[in-house]
């Protein structure tokens, strides 16, 4: 392999195994905070539980994020450095704010929850994992600023006497339209992973304890199922509903963007291979893909495809895969500007089908617990688990989608932007051995392989384990911030 293929396969690994952190970081720091803002209005114990227990797991998804996280950052130095080279004037601005403003933030004021359960006032206490919860979806909105700016460079001029893009203006790469329309997307998309999160596992807890209520004949158990778990598991379940109309909106947005700024990552998501008019939305195809004259659409849909690209259901042209490389080839140069139409395709498909997942969560779940009811069938525990998973791999497919559709570019053209700003993956990769990348590679893939398994063990533990039983001086903020000597609630 070659050290560019090699280059892309370890960032892609670094990238996806990051991105499975992320999602549920943004998410659930709001749904923790919601959580002890329902403890705090209404003093009932239950939510004081919950917001402990969420808020462990809350800790030990944030720690492996940033540990994962910081690996990033190096990669555009170690295998991407003539990247950075070219870019490191407009793409560094929005990291050092993610760094100095959004993460030094939720770091902050994370390590003030964490030890001021005892010591903080109870609303300044509060307050602390509100602005965790700000911080935590500020620092998104600076990544997806960077990474905007590779889909679709505005605010820089290339400077021929450096031949580097330079900085002209941070509130038009802050305020890019791809920007605007990426970031309530991603947003949206953790909400999504981390209402199936806590509903999939109040769900579990729910039945776990009815049942176990029924075998011993006790109260007890179907009463915390009842009070506990149930109002949590609604909670998930609702913001799974919200998430996902949110996603079809924003995603809407984004596919009309696509349209306009990168339509080869548009008719590649659909193996169009030729230009057509009103062309049908491709459900099923077989075939390589790569090679257009083999691919076979099966299934398809019309008016679709028409509307996700402008809005109308008929009277708009697509350009195909095929004759947008004849015109990349006479505007750019002779080169494959294809990206890889199996991957490409199969992902954005993956990226909406995942999300059938939650919604059949919430659709099971509302019907299971309504009227008061707390289920104890089998099925709807399984379920419950089971659709956890789906939003992780629905995020993944997105972002596999996002980047991947862009190839062969690293820095994408903007078709009414400065044409001087543009790179592809083969101009951005360090000038070093193959040899050095794979020994990397192997090296980030067996550690964060540990880190992986290390994470599932954390979580799978805390979450058997379940929440800590409250006592009556049970580590609670207190309202004049005076201590307690009693810490029954230590992380």
């Amino acid at each position: 392999m070659s050290v560019v293929d090699l280059a892309r396969w370890q960032f892609g690994i670094t990238t996806v195994y990051h991105f499975i952190l992320v999602p549920l970081t943004i998410g659930l720091a709001p749904l923790v905070a919601g959580m002890q803002t329902a403890w705090v209005i209404t003093g009932k114990e239950h939510w004081l539980r919950l917001t402990k227990f969420f808020g462990k797991l809350f800790l030990i998804n944030f720690a492996l994020g940033v540990a994962t996280g910081i690996v990033q950052e190096f990669q555009f130095g170690m295998g991407w450095s003539e990247y950075s080279r070219f870019v490191g004037d407009v793409f560094g601005a929005p990291l050092a704010m993610e760094a100095l403003v959004a993460f030094f933030m939720e770091s902050t004021f994370l390590g003030l929850w964490i030890f001021g359960w005892t010591r903080l006032p109870q609303k300044v206490h509060l307050a602390c994992i509100w602005l965790v919860a700000i911080g935590t979806n500020a620092s998104a909105y600076f990544i997806i600023a960077a990474n905007s700016f590779m889909q679709h460079p505005v605010g820089a001029k290339y400077n021929p006497e450096t031949g580097r893009a330079e900085l002209h203006s941070i509130w038009q790469v802050l305020t890019n339209n791809t920007t605007l329309a990426a970031f309530p997307h991603v947003v949206a998309g953790s909400f999504l992973t981390a209402g199936t999160f806590v509903a999939g596992i109040a769900g579990w807890w729910m039945v776990r304890n009815a049942r176990k209520g029924k075998a011993e004949s006790s109260e007890a158990p179907i009463e915390e199922a009842r009070t506990m778990w149930r109002p949590s598991a609604r909670l998930g379940l609702y913001v799974i509903l919200v998430a996902s109309v949110a996603l079809i909106f924003t995603g809407d947005i984004q596919g009309k963007l696509m349209f306009k700024q990168q339509p080869m990552k548009m008719a590649s998501a659909e193996s169009l291979c030729h230009t057509q008019t009103d062309p049908d939305f491709s459900v099923l195809t077989v075939g390589t893909h790569n090679n257009c004259d083999s691919v076979d659409h099966l299934i398809e849909v019309p008016y679709v495809l028409p509307w996700l690209a402008t809005g109308d259901f008929t009277g708009v042209t697509l350009k195909g895969v095929k004759d947008l490389q004849v015109e990349y080839n006479q505007k750019y140069g002779i080169g494959d500007y294809r990206p890889n139409l199996f991957v490409t395709y199969w992902s954005f498909r993956a990226m909406i089908g995942f999300m059938g997942g939650p919604i059949l969560l919430a659709l099971a779940g509302f019907w299971v617990t309504r009227r008061g009811r707390v289920p104890d069938k089998t099925w709807y525990k399984w379920l419950s688990l089971l659709a956890i998973a789906t939003p992780y791999l629905g995020n993944i497919s997105g972002w596999v989608f996002t980047e991947m559709g862009r190839q062969p570019w690293v820095v994408a053209p903007n078709p009414t932007g400065d044409q001087h700003i543009r790179m592809t993956v083969q101009q951005g990769v360090s000038g070093i051995s193959a040899g050095t990348v794979l020994t990397s590679l192997i090296v980030f893939t067996a550690l964060y392989g540990l880190l992986a398994i290390g994470w599932f063990y954390l979580m799978r533990r805390y979450v058997i384990a379940g929440p800590e039983k409250a006592s009556t001086d049970a580590a609670t903020p207190k309202m004049t911030g005076e201590p307690v000597e009693k810490l029954s609630f230590a992380y």
